[in-house]
């Protein structure tokens, strides 16, 4: 199983990861980082397939992918 994470602290809220998901599993979170950003969460951790789009679109190499 493909796990996405996101580094809350580092994402700044861009969102350029959400229309690069091709199975579009990723959000703004409810919560904010302590910067003041809704940053990104993969909310359907099981359709994750580890494309690995969101990690080459993060221009703050804040997601982490792992197989």
């Amino acid at each position: 199983m493909a796990r996405m994470t996101v580094n809350a602290e580092i994402c700044k809220g861009c969102g350029l990861c959400i229309p690069a998901c091709p199975k579009h599993i990723i959000r703004f979170s409810e919560e904010i980082n302590s910067k003041g950003y809704h940053y990104a969460e993969c909310f359907d951790q099981e359709a994750c397939i580890a494309c690995k789009l969101c990690y080459t679109t993060c221009p703050d190499v804040a997601i982490t992918i792992e197989k």
